[in-house]
């Protein structure tokens, strides 16, 4: 079969010529020019509907498609999933497959509704049928099931989402305070270590149930247990040194965070029987120094959640707390993770800015940050989920630094 030849892109009043506000510099290289003149194509209708009809090239279009019709739905397989974890579908169905009647029943909706979340569930993954038309959990959500860290999540995103009802708004810069900073006071309290106990409460739950998320990669990644004492600073309630206290009994611990959350995690530690190796210090790293003695500081979804100025002093005060050969420990999603760009660059990069401050970081980012407080050694450590955390060793230079 003989296939016309593609259509030339048309010259019209909205090509890049007559558009003086773009400054657009002519391609360099052939690479460049070559990838000039795909995206001219593709940005052609006519060219479009040409690979559609084309049988070689019509499934590399329609797969674009569905990635595409994806981005404009995305918002809706959120709110699907959302739905789902309020109605406890998974935990209903954690036993085994059930009738859809008996289902609706037990989650108060009519059996018409609940088809039409069950279809959408379906769709997605989350649920599947069974023989005799019963519904039970999909591949994506039976791994849901009893899982606090997501279900946290899920519910307070409620907030980013009405952020996000006007992107370009809250790129530009809000008229009032966004919706997510809310949930986290410190990042816009002028005096964030006055915060009152209930001022913290919300998101030192939220950042408790999301360290189950991140702790077992982080021990898995790197061996705690050659360490004396390590200091987790903005360490929350302590979720995390809690798992490090499981898996290294012989290491002392201490949680450095504001007073209110200090007491938070104080109380936590109590309750887990760690009050004799565990303690928690009340402070505020942008005024006060850190407490020394840790041969060991972690910062775990710390540096994200703040601007390069504030990085580049929690890193020089670390340096300052540890001992000639100390280490430091960076958890959290890195940006230009491959296979993870979108959850580093595209959801973290907004949901950082509806919080307040801070951005996602790539690995030669931090590096350089590291570098330029004072630390050698520093590498990248690999976890087995990047998608949820990088990590980054750097230590103190001094003649008990190990290789």
């Amino acid at each position: 079969m003989q296939l016309a030849s593609p259509p030339a892109p048309p010259a019209g009043p909205d090509s890049a010529a007559d558009r003086p506000d773009l400054a657009l510099g002519q391609p360099q290289g052939w690479r460049e020019r070559l990838a000039a003149w795909r995206d001219r194509r593709m940005a052609d209708p006519a060219f479009r509907t040409w690979v559609l009809r084309t049988p070689l090239l019509r499934r590399v279009a329609q797969r674009r498609a569905r990635q595409t019709f994806d981005l404009v739905a995305g918002f809706v397989y959120s709110q699907v999933l959302r739905a789902c974890m309020e109605l406890e579908l998974f935990e209903r169905l954690a036993g085994g497959p059930v009738q859809p009647a008996a289902l609706a029943r037990a989650v108060g909706l009519d059996e018409a509704a609940l088809d039409r979340l069950l279809a959408a569930g379906v769709a997605l993954k989350l649920l599947r049928w069974r023989a005799g038309g019963r519904i039970a959990l999909g591949p994506l959500g039976a791994p849901l099931v009893g899982h606090t860290a997501i279900a946290a999540l899920v519910e307070h995103h409620h907030a980013l989402y009405a952020d996000l009802a006007d992107p370009v708004g809250l790129l530009r810069g809000p008229a009032g305070r966004p919706a997510t900073s809310r949930q986290w006071p410190y990042t816009v309290h002028a005096r964030p270590d006055s915060l009152a106990a209930e001022q913290v409460a919300t998101y030192s739950g939220i950042m408790s149930a999301s360290q189950p998320l991140i702790a077992q990669l982080v021990l898995d990644a790197y061996p705690v247990q050659r360490h004396r004492l390590m200091m987790d600073v903005g360490g929350g309630e302590g979720a995390f040194l809690r798992a490090v206290a499981r898996q290294a009994p012989g290491l002392r611990l201490r949680l450095f965070d504001l007073p209110a959350v200090a007491d938070r995690a104080r109380q936590r530690f109590a309750e887990h029987g760690l009050a004799g190796r565990a303690e928690a210090v009340g402070g505020s790293f942008l005024s006060d120094s850190l407490p020394g003695g840790a041969d060991l500081i972690s910062l775990v979804r710390v540096v994200h959640d703040h601007d390069d100025a504030t990085v580049r002093h929690l890193l020089r005060a670390a340096h300052a707390a540890l001992p000639p050969g100390g280490t430091l420990l960076i958890a959290e999603p890195m940006s230009e993770t491959p296979g993870a760009e979108a959850m580093g660059d595209a959801y973290f990069g907004l949901y950082l800015l509806a919080m307040g401050q801070g951005r996602p970081r790539s690995p030669a980012t931090l590096r350089a940050l590291l570098a330029e407080a004072g630390f050698v050694q520093i590498r990248q450590l690999a976890t087995h989920l990047p998608l949820q955390t990088g990590l980054m060793v750097a230590r103190v230079p001094g003649h008990e630094a190990a290789a």
